[in-house]
């Protein structure tokens, strides 16, 4: 009897996309004048790219690190920069005692960068319930954007699968891995080559980091269009 229903329960797999470093050598600048620096080695245009892509217009984005490049973007493309979890203001109407609200609205974009100081991003459970304090800071249908940086005992594929593990503890879907490649690709193929390509560079016995890895979740099924 044929099968009429899949057996394969696992999540399905998110789709990968891939920054490369751009061709040009223009890049935005500041109020100051000053030219805006890139985020962890990624430059300002995909930083756009990526608010654009996980917001809407008038969007609060919240980033933990408080980046320049993440908030000159954000209010670049008309959404709100914010640096911090949301804060408990009391109004003067309240300063009797009674219960404060939150001010700030729900963010539609939160943006961490991993291993943190504060978080053991090595311990599924730890990352998963910090990771549930953030989404907690999420609008329904906002995304939350996790940097994977270099660190001690955090191994590529490793970190990476803790941090997909963590975010589906926590209830989140996983949506998006985006790898940003870190240096210019060669022109040619060195495979193809007739001289011995040269060896990757090395810093202190180990190879020069290439790639950084972006991993998006979102807090809701995004709808059709945002998909």
């Amino acid at each position: 009897m044929p099968q009429t229903h899949p057996t394969d329960d696992r999540p399905p797999r998110a789709p990968v996309g891939l920054f490369l470093v751009p061709p040009h050598a223009h890049r935005p600048r500041q109020q100051s004048g000053a030219s805006l620096p890139d985020w962890y080695g990624i430059h300002p245009q995909h930083v756009a790219h990526l608010i654009a892509r996980y917001t809407r217009d008038g969007d609060a984005v919240l980033d933990l690190d408080a980046h320049p490049t993440i908030a000159a973007a954000a209010r670049h493309l008309h959404r709100h920069p914010s640096g911090g979890i949301a804060q408990r203001e009391v109004s003067p109407e309240e300063s009797d005692g009674s219960t404060a609200q939150p001010t700030a609205p729900p963010a539609g974009l939160i943006v961490v960068t991993l291993p943190r100081l504060d978080v053991d991003s090595r311990d599924v459970s730890s990352l998963s319930r910090a990771i549930d304090a953030w989404q907690a800071e999420l609008r329904p249908g906002g995304f939350l954007l996790t940097l994977l940086t270099a660190g001690p005992g955090t191994e590529a594929i490793g970190h990476r699968s803790s941090v997909i593990a963590a975010a589906r503890t926590a209830g989140l879907i996983y949506h998006q891995h985006i790898p940003a490649v870190l240096v210019p690709l060669p022109p040619t193929e060195p495979r193809a080559e007739l001289s011995p390509a040269c060896r990757p560079p090395l810093l202190d016995g180990r190879h020069v980091r290439a790639h950084h890895d972006l991993l998006a979740f979102a807090s809701t099924i995004p709808e059709a269009a945002d998909a």
